[in-house]
Parts: C-alpha cells; sequence; structure tokens
C-alpha cells in the first residue's frame, strides 16, 4: 500500500488570527419589490420592409412584360387632365354611375352617385381638357340591405343624413351632349326617377352599344374590359367605376379601330329598333329565344334590338321566313333615339307588314 509523500505544509503553525474590528452601522438595505414572472417573452419585432421606389417597381414590371410568360396588371391611376381642347369639333360628355339599395327603380334608391364631365376631341375620339368630378352619397330613407352594403361597401353610418348636392350636380350637367353608362338600361331609370333633368339628355351605354365580342373582348363586363387592357381597380364604387369606364372608352377598339369613346358618338346619333314579334306561333318560342329574342310577360310578345334600318329589315325578313312561315303578320317596331333609348319611356312606334 502506498504513502501519500508529505511536502511539509502541513506540519506548519497556523497564523494567528487577525484582530477583531468594532462592527459598522450600515443603513439597513431595502430590497426591491419582487417581478412577476413573465409569462411568455415577446418576439423581436420584424425588421422594417425595404420598399423599393416606385421606379423601381416600374423597370421590374417592364423586364416582366418583355417576357412572353408574365403579363403585368397595374393599378388604375384616375386622369383629371389630358390634352389641350381643339377650337372646334368638341362635344362634351358626362360619365356616371350609380350605387343603389337594389334592382328596381320604382321602390330602391340611389346611394352613391358619382359623375365626370371631359370633353371629346371629335376628330380624334380622344378626351380633352380638364375632368370635373363629382362624387355624392344620399341617405335613401331606408336600411341599406345586406347584400347591397357587401358589394358596395356602403353602410347606414356612411349616408346618415347625406344628400346630394344639386346645384352641383346641375352645374355639371349644364350644356352636357351625351351621357355615358356602362348600363344605361340600370342607371337611366333610377337618375331620372331622382333628376329629372337627366330625362332631357340624350344617352349612350357603353355596355350595350358597342360590340365587345366582336371587337375581339371576352367580356363586356367592366372590370373585365379593364383587365384586358392591363388595369386592375377596386370596383363597386361610383367614381372608381367612372374613372375605369374612362381609361377603357379612351383606348382603341382591336378591330374597328376608333376609339370607345368615338363609337358611342357615333351610336348616339343613330336611332335603334325594339321589334315584337306580334302573334308569333307558340311553336316558334325555342326558334326566337335561340335567336336572341326575350320575352316580355307583361305584354306577353318575344321581341330583340337591333342597331340600324337594315338590321330591322333582315330581321322582318327571317320573321317572315322562319317564324311566320308566309303568313301574313303585323309586327310593331319601337324607334328608339338616345333621348328615350334606355329611359323607362317609350319611343316612335309603328308597324310592319310581312308577307
Amino acid at each position: 500500500m502506498m504513502q501519500q509523500l508529505g511536502l511539509g505544509f502541513d506540519d506548519l503553525p497556523e497564523p494567528p488570527a487577525p484582530p477583531a474590528k468594532a462592527p459598522r452601522k450600515t443603513a439597513a438595505k431595502v430590497s426591491p419589490p419582487p417581478v412577476p414572472p413573465v409569462a411568455e417573452r415577446l418576439p423581436e419585432p420584424a425588421p422594417a420592409p425595404v420598399v423599393a421606389p416606385v421606379p423601381a417597381f416600374e423597370a421590374l414590371a417592364q423586364q416582366l412584360e418583355a417576357h412572353p410568360d408574365y403579363r403585368v396588371l397595374r393599378r388604375l391611376v384616375p386622369q383629371l387632365q389630358f390634352g389641350p381642347v381643339p377650337a372646334q369639333g368638341v362635344v362634351r360628355l358626362l360619365v356616371l354611375d350609380t350605387e343603389t339599395t337594389g334592382l328596381e327603380h320604382s321602390r330602391d334608391k340611389i346611394i352613391e352617385l358619382a359623375l365626370l364631365r371631359v370633353d371629346v376631341d371629335t376628330t380624334t375620339g380622344l378626351a380633352c381638357g380638364e375632368v370635373l368630378v363629382y362624387d355624392g352619397l344620399e341617405d335613401p330613407g331606408q336600411p341599406i340591405p345586406d347584400i347591397a352594403r357587401k358589394i358596395t361597401g356602403i353602410d347606414d353610418s356612411m349616408v346618415q343624413g347625406q344628400q346630394l348636392d344639386l346645384a352641383r350636380i346641375a352645374e355639371l350637367l349644364d350644356g352636357v351632349d351625351l351621357v355615358v353608362a356602362h348600363n344605361a338600361g340600370f342607371d337611366r331609370p333610377f337618375v331620372e326617377a331622382r333628376l329629372p333633368a337627366f330625362a332631357t339628355k340624350a344617352w349612350a351605354c357603353s355596355f350595350a352599344d358597342i360590340d365587345w365580342k366582336q371587337q375581339g373582348r371576352e367580356s363586356a363586363k367592366l372590370s373585365a374590359l379593364a383587365l384586358e387592357l392591363g388595369w386592375f381597380y377596386d370596383a363597386h364604387r361610383a367614381e372608381m367605376d367612372c374613372h375605369a369606364l374612362l381609361a377603357v372608352l379612351q383606348a382603341p377598339l382591336p378591330e374597328s379601330g376608333m376609339t370607345g369613346l368615338a363609337a358611342l358618338l357615333e351610336a348616339a346619333r343613330g336611332t335603334r329598333y325594339r321589334l315584337q314579334a306580334t302573334g308569333a306561333p307558340f311553336d316558334a318560342k325555342d326558334l326566337l329565344k335561340d335567336r336572341g329574342y326575350r320575352w316580355d310577360a307583361a305584354n306577353k310578345v318575344w321581341h330583340t334590338r337591333l342597331a340600324d334600318e337594315a338590321a330591322l329589315q333582315a330581321e322582318c325578313d327571317w320573321l317572315a321566313d322562319q317564324v311566320y312561315r308566309g303568313r301574313a303578320a303585323r309586327v310593331q317596331v319601337e324607334a328608339l333615339d338616345a333621348q328615350v333609348r334606355y329611359s323607362s319611356r317609350a319611343g316612335v312606334v309603328g308597324w310592319r307588314q310581312l308577307g
């Protein structure tokens, strides 16, 4: 068994203890109140995003556009100033849109009305000069239905006590040659019921007066037309819808080459026709429906709309051959100019003898 070798330190005497010091008087220490435990540590704040300047984003967008596999959409920015107004050949348009509590003008009410007044150069079909804007809300005197609130984002609190500015509307309407709406058959009866002065104006419908399919567009819906041109926007608010419509109508149509504004001016100069297949045999209903006729339940008759006199004559020939099959027939024709078109008022009614 091995023994641990000592180095002699264990045999040294212990050093004497130091003399005792008198106790020092110290103030009593006050402990801080206990800190309650933190349930969990908050996450570190995320670093602020690095936002590239707009020109940098535009440069990226242009790079993507140059590649065949990408298509870029840009937010539509309203344009309030166009080129100089020529000395002559100018017509004044009022682009209009409404938001309403429902679809029936006899019982529903306008809750928002937007107007853009703009001059159009008839030589180029392009807008010119300054765009004057009005956008107003109105209390309908009844609760806004949920479906209207969800579509428009307008609720009861936004319209409470609001009224349209009749003086401003009259100011913008003065001197207007043509009122344009994207669904004039809907907007015109609502507007004339609230503002009778609009009944004295010519109207055009950018939805119905331009054959968008013939012009190569997949849809006549306004948001779809804007997308075709590379724009998106916040739809279903009246003023923004007006700006989107004006931008769409500024663009040249793919087939005709004229702008949408020029096409509407041309359409407003002509007369449209509403043709009734008066006394058509019952077994012709499917034939008429496939042809695009609509059933008028109130008058119990099939009817269609035609763009001009040539189309009216061609349709009368088709009715005589395919529907009445050589029998003598007398059909009602209603001539609709821009003063009454898309309103709830009747046009000039006449009759055509077939066979």
